[in-house]
């Protein structure tokens, strides 16, 4: 098993999208995108280029996106508690991957993200930072990488904040990409529009 083998890669795709459909008719995760049938699996596609062991997080209720993302190559990992913020979702995946040498959280909203860019984190998290995270222009970004010495911290996470108490501790490494897509994510009706219009897909 080589380094990366040992590392997961989590896709987090059990959230509603009220933002993007208040009436929560359609899921933004199931748009097509490109040549991929919905924009969760062109992010799960990706990820699994750089971590060959990647899991998606989703609600009982996701049957289609269930059968999306398996079919492209991720584990699955449902959990009852995703209403309750990211966090429950984050850690239902890791009480499935304790043994992993690290993480590296990614959404399935974020489909701009350019392989290459998973690549030079999943390389400076390989090369021994404990939590690496991305910047474009002197935004943070995502996904970002979690060491496995990091597992006490994330197990104690809460709410819909996510990790992002962790990313203001002195072990960060920020890692400065020139990829716009790790600052860009699908949260509207607009902003899928605006990426359209720009020729992003």
């Amino acid at each position: 098993m080589t380094e990366s083998a040992a590392w997961t890669g989590i896709l987090l795709a059990a959230g509603r999208g009220r933002r993007f459909d208040p009436a929560g008719q359609q899921s933004k995760l199931l748009i097509p995108w490109g040549e991929y049938p919905s924009v969760a699996v062109a992010c799960a596609t990706r990820l699994l280029q750089a971590f060959p062991f990647s899991i998606a997080v989703l609600r009982p209720d996701q049957q289609e996106l269930q059968r999306q993302l398996a079919d492209a190559g991720c584990a699955i990992v449902l959990t009852e508690q995703a209403d309750l913020g990211m966090a429950h979702s984050l850690r239902a995946a890791l009480m499935q991957t304790q043994h992993s040498a690290g993480w590296l959280v990614a959404l399935a909203d974020m489909p701009c993200v350019t392989v290459e860019s998973l690549l030079a984190i999943r390389d400076a998290a390989l090369a021994g930072h404990r939590i690496v995270v991305p910047e474009h222009q002197g935004q943070r970004g995502n996904p970002v990488a979690f060491a496995a010495s990091c597992l006490p911290d994330l197990l104690q996470l809460q709410g819909d904040q996510g990790a992002r108490g962790l990313l203001h501790s002195e072990s960060v490494y920020r890692l400065t990409l020139d990829d716009a897509g790790i600052c860009q994510d699908i949260d509207t009706q607009d902003d899928w529009l605006h990426l359209r219009h720009n020729g992003d897909i």
